[in-house]
Parts: C-alpha cells; sequence; structure tokens
C-alpha cells in the first residue's frame, strides 16, 4: 500500500476532483439539504458511509463474481442493488434512532439511491482500479479510500454551502433570487472557486 497515493487519492477526490463542485453529481441533495447546517452534517454522513461500504461490497462482487462469470455488463444494476441496500439500511436507522432527524433529512434521505454521487464513486473504481479484466494491486484498499474521500469532499461541499445559505437567511437578497435561484449562484461561485484546484497533478 502506497501511503503517498492514498494522499494524492485524498486530495483529489476532496478538492480536485468533488464530486459536486467539479463533477456536478449529486446535486439534488445538495441543493436540497443545504439548508440546515446539521441536516447538511448528518446528510454527509450517511453519504460517506453508504459510498464506502459500496465501493467495499461492489469491488467484491465484481473481482469475484461479475469477472469471472464475464458478466462485467452487469455491473451499473448490481451496483444499484446494492446502494439501494444501504440506503434502506441507514433510512431505518435513522428513523429508529432519531426520528427529527429522520423528519428534517426528509425526501432527501431515501434520494441517496439515487444519487448519482454514490453510483459514479463505484464505477469509477472499477474504471481506475480494472484495467482489461483483472484487478490492479491493492486496488481493494484504494477503492474504499477513494470512495472513503469522495464523501468526504461530498459532506465539505454540503457543510459550506449549508454555512453560506445561513448567513443569506440574514442578508438581504432579492425577492427574485431568494430560496434557489441565489442557491445557484452560490453553487456556481463555489464551482468556479474548486476549479482553481484542478491546475494540481498527482
Amino acid at each position: 500500500m502506497d501511503i503517498s497515493r492514498i494522499f494524492a487519492i485524498a486530495i483529489s477526490m476532496v478538492f480536485i476532483n468533488n464530486f459536486i463542485l467539479s463533477k456536478f453529481l449529486g446535486l439534488c441533495p445538495f441543493l436540497g439539504v443545504s439548508k440546515e447546517s446539521k441536516s447538511a452534517l448528518s446528510m454527509g454522513f450517511a453519504v460517506i458511509f453508504v459510498m464506502t461500504s459500496s465501493a467495499l461490497i461492489t469491488w467484491l462482487i465484481y473481482d469475484f463474481v461479475l469477472l469471472p462469470f464475464n458478466m462485467g455488463y452487469l455491473r451499473t444494476i448490481v451496483f444499484i442493488l446494492v446502494i439501494a441496500s444501504f440506503v434502506q439500511f441507514i433510512e431505518m436507522v435513522i428513523r429508529k434512532s432519531s426520528p427529527p432527524l429522520y423528519k428534517a433529512l426528509g425526501i432527501y434521505l431515501p434520494l441517496i439511491t439515487t444519487n448519482c454521487a454514490v453510483l459514479g464513486v463505484t464505477i469509477l473504481n472499477v474504471d481506475n482500479f480494472f484495467p482489461g479484466s483483472s484487478a490492479l494491486p491493492g486496488s481493494f484498499v484504494y477503492s474504499i479510500f477513494q470512495a472513503f474521500f469522495a464523501g468526504v469532499g461530498f459532506m465539505l461541499a454540503l457543510i459550506l454551502m449549508s454555512g453560506i445559505r445561513e448567513r443569506l437567511e440574514l442578508a438581504d437578497v432579492p425577492e427574485s433570487l431568494q430560496g434557489i435561484p441565489i442557491a445557484f449562484v452560490v453553487a456556481s461561485l463555489m464551482s468556479l472557486a474548486f476549479m482553481g484546484f484542478s491546475g494540481f497533478k498527482f
């Protein structure tokens, strides 16, 4: 296991290739849950858990089931089923342990199932670490780290956005820009700011 490569993966997934601000994946929960910092933080942890767990399971399924039986073309369907299962598990846990948080997240918690960022990281792992029909050495660990830091990048974007939107509640925003319009303006400015990291090469 190469520590420098893990560090490069961390910097890349959090800043350079941030799934929300660079790849524009997962915008629905990003805009929906970022009104309050508490719900944004909770959603961030849920996405990190789902991404990391999904990466672990999908790597094993792809390497030990799909590839040996020449069924790589089924990866998208299988990955979606794995993600949906984890989201149902998370939803049940939050509903049982914290009903107020479950109510705050609302429809955006089940939307993790269709969150293209979660599916995107599992497919990115396959594309990066399975050249041809075999896994690269150490790719299992790298896949987990890549998914984890992709979730951290997702949570970072959510927290930054929620902090800005909470401050905007106290600002004198024109009526025509209140709500989602100003959120899109802020998201685009954040995306432009994160483009500054694209000059880093690893």
